[in-house]
């Protein structure tokens, strides 16, 4: 006959209910259980905006990649709540391995994505996909996880006393809530701006498996046997090892991996608290280029072809006062001040960084004339359809040009500034005939898009001009999306010229105008694009199109 009351031998599993063997007092023990809940949510929440956050930088299209993440992760969380189920009599054991794989997965997510866009993203063909699959992967792999923490979490804090369901229920999750808070907070606050994207998850990682691993080990140690614990102590300390070496590790990785993806020239890397910011060449005669966020904006080869494009044609009328939305690089203030009689030049540029590197940056100075040391220049650190909003309380309208010069309409923040409302307040901007002219993205690439912006801006009460010019393959794009399909510069730039009324501007160039380089009255006309009778409905804040 069996002694009931023979002590069981370590490791096995406690009947439901039974009350662990703890170092510490009940109260105590529920505290750490639910702090180390806090813990693990605020990780968990770094780790998948970490992933929304490099996914909508490395492929482009934040909503997208936030509704990928999102959907697959919370879809994963149940699957791992329902996995987890088979764990619950070995939760202690189970909930230390989840925290290790967690944080080796999740801490290492960031670099892994990294290192696939940057060495295999130009591979092409049915790799092409490849940084987006890894997305979907990363994502599967840390909600299986964070799923299965819930259960685990539950059947050891029943442990330590029972209680009924909805209690430890509401216990649980509060907790989580509250983490999932601060991690929320955490990440753009203070991870992002001070640490960076790859620094920062690796720290979450390491966080993750000391709060597990001290957990389990600290607290429910005698639920494990002598080699469990051993192995628990290896594995932790392994994953640890790991994390601390990528960290060391992590600013020739990010050098490595930025020469992968913008060849060996670079000069000037910043993350400003916009974007990210990449100079090469400038010197030794090599053309400058400038990447923000990872795509091409002044490509030294071909910047005048598209900034004389941008600005000439609208400058042919009045053109005394000129406001340039966007544009921080000066190249457009560059060929504007090119034109006697302009008096004024006013610059909103959301990114002050950007204007610095301008202006004290010898290259990127010189390339646009040192615009910046003009007296007739006025810089405006502002968002554009803000500052367009509060311009008339201001005492700013009345403007002869304004000169749109805006990140593509492809990508989602600059939606709005591709929106019908922007363009009415850009209009009220305007002097009587005044013009607008706006960068609408490539024709032949995404006529789609182009031909939206178009329908957008007579929508907002403007007859409208578009044309496009001819530019070099640069070979790397400039648009939304950074990852599909080959990595070219569309070959041409689109623009829509506008003004008030019903009357189409003209396009031409003005008769005493700058001689220009690479534009000409003949050409111009012959880049004049015909408006389909029917295109596609216009853009608004509520239903953007691009």
């Amino acid at each position: 006959m069996i002694d009931p009351h023979a002590p069981a031998p370590p490791g096995t599993p406690r009947p439901w209910g039974a009350p662990a063997p703890l170092p510490v007092r009940p109260g105590t023990g529920r505290f750490l259980v639910l702090a180390c809940v806090f813990v693990c949510a605020a990780c968990g929440l770094v780790y998948e905006l970490e992933l929304v956050a490099l996914a909508s930088y490395l492929i482009g299209d934040s909503v997208t990649q936030a509704s990928v993440v999102l959907s697959v992760m919370v879809f994963a969380m149940g699957v791992g709540s329902l996995a987890a189920k088979r764990l619950r009599w070995h939760a202690a054991a189970g909930f230390a391995a989840v925290e290790a794989a967690l944080a080796l997965i999740g801490g290492c997510s960031a670099m892994a994505l990294y290192a696939v866009f940057a060495w295999t993203g130009g591979w092409g063909g049915l790799w092409a996909t490849g940084p987006r699959c890894l997305l979907v992967a990363f994502s599967l792999a840390i909600g299986l996880l964070i799923g299965a923490e819930v259960p685990l979490l539950m059947e050891l804090i029943q442990r330590i006393r029972r209680q009924d369901a909805g209690g430890a229920v509401a216990d649980l999750f509060a907790a989580d809530y509250v983490g999932a808070l601060v991690g929320g907070l955490a990440f753009p606050f203070l991870l992002l701006p001070f640490l960076g994207q790859l620094t920062g998850t690796l720290l979450t990682g390491t966080v993750n498996v000391v709060a597990g691993g001290a957990l389990v080990l600290g607290l429910f140690r005698r639920d494990l046997s002598r080699r469990a614990r051993w192995t628990l102590l290896v594995a932790n300390v392994t994953v640890l090892g790991v994390l601390a070496s990528a960290a060391v590790l992590v600013g020739d990785f990010e050098r490595a991996a930025r020469h992968a993806v913008y060849g060996a020239d670079v000069r000037v890397a910043l993350q400003t608290d916009v974007q990210e910011i990449v100079l090469t060449g400038g010197t030794h005669g090599r053309p400058l280029d400038l990447f923000l966020d990872g795509r091409l904006r002044v490509g030294g080869r071909d910047e005048r072809r598209y900034h004389e494009a941008l600005v000439h044609p609208a400058m042919s009328g009045p053109h005394a006062r000129v406001l340039i939305l966007g544009g921080g690089d000066g190249m457009a203030a560059r060929e504007v001040l090119r034109h006697p009689g302009v008096d004024r030049v006013d610059i909103v540029e959301l990114d002050a960084g950007l204007v610095r590197l301008a202006r004290h940056d010898p290259a990127l100075a010189a390339l646009n004339g040192h615009v910046y040391d003009d007296p007739h220049v006025h810089v405006f650190t502002a968002d554009a359809f803000q500052w367009l909003r509060d311009a008339p309380r201001s005492g700013y309208s009345g403007y002869d040009v304004v000169i749109a010069d805006l990140p593509d309409p492809g990508i989602t923040a600059s939606t709005k500034l591709y929106s019908q409302e922007f363009y009415g307040l850009a209009r009220r901007a305007l002097a009587p005939g005044g013009r607008l002219v706006v960068h609408a993205g490539p024709v032949q690439a995404r006529p789609r898009a182009f031909w939206t912006v178009a329908a957008t801006i007579r929508a907002a009460g403007l007859a409208t001009t578009p044309y496009r010019v001819l530019g070099h393959d640069a070979g790397f794009t400039p648009g939304p999306d950074r990852s599909a399909g080959e990595s070219r510069t569309p070959h041409d730039w689109g623009f829509v010229l506008a003004t008030a009324g019903s009357h189409a501007p003209p396009l031409r160039l003005p008769a005493d105008g700058p001689r220009l380089r690479t534009l000409t009255e003949g050409a111009l006309e012959r880049d004049a694009l015909k408006t389909p009778a029917a295109g596609p409905p216009p853009s608004t804040l509520v239903h953007p199109r691009y």
